[in-house]
């Protein structure tokens, strides 16, 4: 099932997204927001439109052209929608490839608050537990840095942490921001899976989140993660859109 989601809530989520994901720089354009990072996290410096009818947004070669100016390679993450079907089909005749298709679901908060919270904390800051979860064992160091740095620089957000016997089983991290809560970096360490510990720690933002006066919560999670799409399918998230990001190949052109 799809959700169809104002014009004002596509532009809350992505503002939210890069509240929470945030990038050392942020520019704008007609339509479109392009957030600048030289690290590895994708939504921290891939453009993305605010609107998702393409006649209101900028051209995409404006939008690249800005990113060169500012001494970064363009990169977007465009909806996989009919109405963006020309600028895609024009990327890849330039050259640029499609990677990562990635849902954008959404939920009410109600589907995740009779959830029991035992043993969850929500910590302004991330401790060391959080983090080696969050980051995983062998992650790339360059990557896990880039993680890091990105994590430091969010806004008004908690991080969610299930402890029991004095060891950190599952983690995550919200963002209250656009009248929406935002989840990211669902963690559960591979002894405790399938025990309904992401759940828990799921009930435990959605509690927060209703105390802010917030009702709505949205997340984005891989195509190909099936375990993660079955367990929010069944706390009640549906789609609100997909979206794949587009990078430029060896030979893209560079206008």
């Amino acid at each position: 099932m799809t959700v169809l989601l104002l014009p004002t809530d596509i532009e809350a989520i992505e503002r939210a997204t890069l509240a929470a994901v945030a990038p050392t720089q942020l520019a704008s354009l007609p339509g479109w927001l392009l957030p600048m990072d030289h690290g590895t996290v994708g939504r921290a410096h891939a453009a993305v439109p605010l609107v998702h009818e393409p006649t209101q947004i900028a051209p995409w070669r404006q939008v690249a052209a800005c990113y060169r100016a500012e001494g970064h390679r363009p990169v977007f993450r465009l909806p996989e929608s009919v109405a963006f079907a020309s600028q895609r089909a024009e990327l890849a005749a330039a050259g640029w490839l499609r990677v990562q298709p990635t849902l954008v679901q959404v939920a009410p908060l109600a589907g995740l608050l009779a959830a029991d919270t035992q043993g969850c904390a929500l910590d302004e800051r991330p401790d060391a537990a959080w983090m080696a979860m969050f980051l995983g064992e062998g992650l790339d160091p360059v990557d896990g840095a880039s993680r890091a740095a990105a994590l430091a620089r969010a806004q008004d957000s908690r991080y969610a942490s299930l402890r029991a016997a004095g060891e950190t089983r599952a983690c995550g991290m919200a963002c209250f921001a656009g009248g929406w809560l935002s989840v990211h970096g669902m963690r559960t360490a591979a002894a405790h899976r399938g025990r309904g510990l992401a759940t828990r720690v799921l009930a435990a933002m959605a509690t927060e989140a209703r105390r802010r006066g917030i009702e709505r919560v949205f997340l984005q999670v891989d195509g190909a993660n099936t375990p993660a799409l079955s367990l929010y399918r069944r706390l009640g998230f549906a789609e609100a859109w997909t979206y794949a990001y587009w990078r430029p190949g060896p030979d893209a052109r560079a206008d």
